[in-house]
């Protein structure tokens, strides 16, 4: 696997000069290149189309520039393939380009390779971190990424609950934070619904707890769902839905990534990481439709389908989190499928009340080249997982605003957070684009990451 360092180089580095040339700059750009550089685009018919690439010689056969048409869309990662495309050799951008930050991230993020079985890695070409950019923190969002996407690429056989807590405590380990789990009687006794999801797999439920910073700071918390693997318990799902279930613990690497970014930029906040970890697994004492469960809050959750586990152990995990009132807590899950089919793979909703909060989060989502979309907690809806037997259904019959319903559920058990927000990521990028590799993929880590950066930078 290529490490973002060996690909971002000190500014201090020389490169083959790199320059990203809007068609309509292309007259001046043309006129400022020397005679045989003008006859060899000449040559080839350049005239910075969008998209368009042309490698020009120097003295003695050597690569003498690299000039690059400005891409038509507006994606600040369109251009990343370079790193693919060119000559395994270093780069220096000549000139200037729309965004220089984003456009050395998506560098580094069309880098990505998962070579843990095998498949060899090709050589790359090399960038000169732009002038004016802060190379750590483009390296800290690249790092945080691929932690985010090995995680979730990694298939369940070697990333059960066992291999999750160990990458927790990991991250945990690099920065000092204190990490406790909780598992065996204690998890039963204080985590029911966690205990009762992740009771018919081998590898046993646990909770896992982490927290950095000074007590007296903005307490933030991070709640991720990290179910390991999902067959949908008794209530089974299709060969085609499960084929990607080694992706359900994606909540959980978000958040793990998240708090690497916080913990590597040393952010003024008190930190704290809850991952409820499990296998939703078939057995004889698998959790079954018709259960009641008795949740940490209090609160009687009848199961209507098995398949509905998310919700389940992280309303236990936001219960625990809510009781020291955070001034921000933001859970992270790959929750339902009902998001993909409203918003689609790329554009992950997320749920508050917070207005203020919202708005940064949609801003702060388009300036980071990393979109979100924010989606009501329609309160009328409550009536869609309402039970004859307990306070409520764990996904209703109705068929009707799933995503909207298990943001509801999870909101029941948050009450005394000043601000929450719900993030139903899917974690997968089906379809290859600029910077974004087929295969598990971090939403909204660096559009949070910024809110929460400028929210507590005092």
């Amino acid at each position: 696997m290529h490490d973002p360092a060996d690909l971002l180089l000190s500014p201090s580095q020389r490169g083959i000069p790199l320059s990203v040339i809007p068609a309509d700059g292309w007259r001046k750009a043309r006129a400022e290149l020397d005679a045989d550089a003008r006859a060899w685009t000449d040559a080839h018919g350049f005239k910075a189309q969008p998209g368009k690439v042309l490698v020009v010689p120097g003295p003695k056969g050597a690569i003498g520039r690299v000039l690059a048409g400005a891409p038509s869309d507006a994606d600040p990662f369109s251009l990343s393939k370079l790193c693919r495309s060119l000559p395994d050799n270093t780069y220096a951008l000549d000139g200037a380009i729309g965004n220089a930050e984003l456009f050395a991230l998506g560098w580094c993020l069309e880098a990505y390779g998962f070579d843990v079985y095998g498949k060899t890695m090709p050589p790359l070409a090399k960038l000169v971190c732009p002038k004016g950019v802060d190379r750590e923190a483009v390296l800290r969002a690249a790092k945080a990424t691929y932690l985010v996407r090995d995680l979730i690429n990694t298939p369940a056989s070697d990333m059960g609950p066992d291999e999750l807590e160990a990458a927790a405590r990991a991250v945990a380990a690099a920065y000092k934070a204190k990490l406790k789990v909780t598992s065996g009687r204690a998890l039963e006794e204080g985590f029911p619904m966690i205990h009762a999801v992740g009771r018919a797999s081998p590898q046993a439920p646990r909770l896992i707890d982490f927290s950095w910073g000074p007590a007296g700071a903005p307490k933030v918390t991070l709640v991720g769902k990290g179910v390991c693997f999902d067959t949908g318990g008794l209530d089974i799902k299709s060969a085609s839905g499960m084929a990607l279930m080694k992706k359900d613990m994606g909540g959980a690497a978000n958040v793990l990534g998240l708090a690497q970014m916080i913990m590597g930029a040393k952010l003024k906040v008190r930190l704290r990481v809850l991952l409820p970890v499990v296998e939703n697994s078939i057995s004889g004492n698998a959790f079954r439709p018709g259960d009641v469960l008795v949740s940490r809050k209090g609160i009687t959750v009848e199961i209507g389908n098995t398949d509905a586990e998310g919700r389940l152990v992280l309303g236990d995990a936001l219960a625990l989190a809510d009781e020291e009132k955070p001034d921000l807590m933001v859970d992270m899950a790959t929750l339902t499928g009902a998001a993909r089919v409203a918003l689609g793979p790329d554009l992950p909703p997320f749920y508050t009340n917070d207005d203020a909060l919202a708005e940064a989060i949609a801003v702060a989502g388009r300036r980071e080249n990393d979109p979100v979309w924010r989606m009501p907690f329609w309160q009328p809806y409550t009536r869609l997982f309402e039970s004859g037997v307990a306070d409520m259904n764990n996904s209703g019959d109705s068929g009707f605003a799933g995503s909207i319903t298990a943001a509801l559920f999870l909101k029941r058990f948050v009450e005394q957070a000043k601000a929450y927000v719900h993030f139903d990521v899917f974690g997968w990028t089906p379809m290859p684009r600029a910077g974004r590799p087929k295969g598990g993929e971090a939403q909204a880590m660096r559009a949070l990451f910024t809110v929460i950066r400028e929210r507590y930078a005092k």
